[in-house]
């Protein structure tokens, strides 16, 4: 990582700065989104399911999105939280139903791409999402919508250990056994990252067992349910070290977490998280509703204050330092690792399965 990216989070302002200096920034966006005033006062009826994760990527979600664009316009929203296993079984099995329990649903990439390839979501109609149009350049897909975007970097407390990390391989140092933390729900990531290893690919990801058996062997990891879980284990020192998104280093470390990021020498694990429609939706008024008002700039530049995920739009005029802390540099994105899609599908219930059995025990 270049000595600009290792450091910005150090200058990285805190998130009240943010929300006081976000007025000027935003201008008319945070109040019309550039709307004729007559949609400002545009009123929503009826209820809509959610599907999502729980924890503060759902609270966040609440703040940014949810509440002020939706409820607070009149439209009731009930939420369906869990992992996204559970999730996606229940989005599958209510396929033969006359009419689903949910509504819009939030998934990775990956996971949407796995829905779509046996036909539980809807083919979406952009007609009735005007602000796709400020998508960015690949963000548009038949089936899903991005909300927020990352990717899997090293994050480690630089209180612990004085040399920064360069490589996936550093979870493996047996100097930090006991002390490496590896978070259950996103488990999938470490079987691409290590298996960049040892000659494998974001088509190819066989090496990983090995590797992830010697990870076990060498450190012990401790797992993880969930971000939160793994936050905590990093401010006691239970932890030193783990691979998570970078918008969660800087999240954590806006919470106050002597923590830094390093980039690895094999590039970062893309990360897109997003929206999608489930074929049965019973309200399909309202998920359009839903998908048009996350991509406003409003709820944009929310995001990227509550969660300081990178944002999919061209139009979030987000405040340059913002912009800085939650994006990758240019030389960053070109060594993405990007998942290959068909691949991940095919197998990610074979990887889910493996991981239970001989990392996640």
């Amino acid at each position: 990582m270049s000595k600009e990216a290792s450091d910005r989070f150090p200058s990285f302002p805190p998130r009240r700065r943010f929300l006081q200096g976000m007025g000027a920034a935003a201008g008319s966006a945070m109040l019309g989104y550039g709307l004729p005033r007559s949609a400002w006062a545009e009123s929503f009826s009826g209820d809509l399911v959610v599907s999502n994760w729980g924890g503060d990527w759902n609270a966040n979600v609440v703040k940014a999105l949810e509440s002020p664009e939706l409820e607070a316009k009149g439209m009731t929203i009930r939420r369906d939280l869990a992992g996204a296993p559970e999730r996606k079984t229940k989005i599958l099995a209510e396929r033969a139903l006359p009419r689903g329990t949910i509504d819009i649903a939030n998934f990775t990439d990956a996971d949407a791409y796995e829905l779509q390839l046996q036909d539980a979501l809807e083919t979406l109609d952009y007609d009735k999402i005007p602000n796709a149009r400020h998508l960015l350049p690949g963000m548009k897909t038949p089936y899903f919508i991005p909300f927020g975007l990352s990717g899997v970097v090293l994050i480690y407390n630089p209180d612990k250990i004085k040399t920064p990390p360069t490589s996936f391989a550093d979870l493996m140092n047996p100097a930090y056994a006991g002390r490496v933390g590896l978070i259950d729900q996103i488990y999938y990531n470490y079987f691409f990252a290590l298996g960049l290893l040892d000659g494998g690919g974001m088509s190819n990801v066989t090496p990983a067992f090995k590797q992830l058996l010697e990870l076990k062997k060498a450190v012990n990891p401790r797992i993880y349910p969930s971000h939160q879980q793994t936050e905590a284990a990093l401010a006691s020192g239970e932890i030193w070290i783990t691979a998570n998104y970078l918008a969660r280093a800087a999240q954590w470390r806006a919470n106050g977490l002597p923590v830094r990021a390093a980039y690895p020498k094999e590039g970062a694990i893309a990360y897109q998280t997003g929206m999608c429609i489930p074929k049965k939706a019973r309200n399909k008024q309202n998920a359009y509703r839903y998908l048009n008002a996350m991509l406003t700039p409003a709820v944009a530049q929310r995001m990227a204050t509550l969660t300081y995920y990178a944002v999919p739009i061209d139009n979030a005029a987000l405040p340059p330092e913002q912009a800085a802390a939650v994006e990758f540099t240019a030389a960053e994105r070109q060594k993405l690792n990007h998942f290959d899609l068909e691949y991940t599908a095919k197998n990610q219930s074979a990887w889910l399965d493996w991981w239970n059995k001989n990392i996640k025990v």
